[in-house]
């Protein structure tokens, strides 16, 4: 299953073309990048988070880590990470820890890092651990169309 079937469904939908980029198999995006020889920030990954109204997904650079405190102040809300078995419950498409950042996709609320939006290509997980999905950033803004876009990480 090197690309879920939500992500491969919605990939057509937006007419985006993308090349699946197989690598040893890993557990990080961290392991991903250097596995498939990309750029750790070039990869974008998901967090999910979770508060009384319900889930959300981060999107922000596989370098980085999520600043919370800058999600609950841009959305007035109180969200904490989501457990891996929530999240493998809203996936389950796809192997637990190979989420794609593609919230719409999920029907999922979604907030894009700004350090993702400059980027000439885009690579992220497509559901398995053994691939990530290449796109260009062109194609990349179009999938997350519509999403809030704000300063949500950090890489110390």
């Amino acid at each position: 299953m090197p690309i879920a079937e939500t992500v491969r469904h919605y990939l057509m939908k937006h007419k985006v073309e993308f090349e699946p980029v197989p690598h040893p198999k890993t557990f990080s995006s961290r392991e991903t990048a250097h596995a498939a020889h990309v750029r750790e920030d070039h990869v974008a990954k998901a967090v999910i988070v979770k508060d009384n109204q319900g889930f959300a997904m981060v999107v922000i650079p596989g370098s980085n880590w999520v600043k919370l405190e800058a999600v609950n102040d841009e959305l007035d809300r109180e969200f904490v990470l989501a457990e891996e078995s929530e999240v493998d419950e809203l996936f389950g498409d796809c192997q637990s820890g190979a989420i794609p950042p593609l919230g719409p996709a999920y029907g999922m609320e979604t907030l894009v890092d700004e350090e993702l939006m400059s980027l000439a290509n885009v690579f992220f997980e497509g559901g398995d651990h053994t691939h990530i999905v290449q796109v260009t950033g062109e194609a990349f803004h179009e999938l997350l169309k519509g999403a809030r876009h704000g300063h949500y990480s950090h890489n110390d």
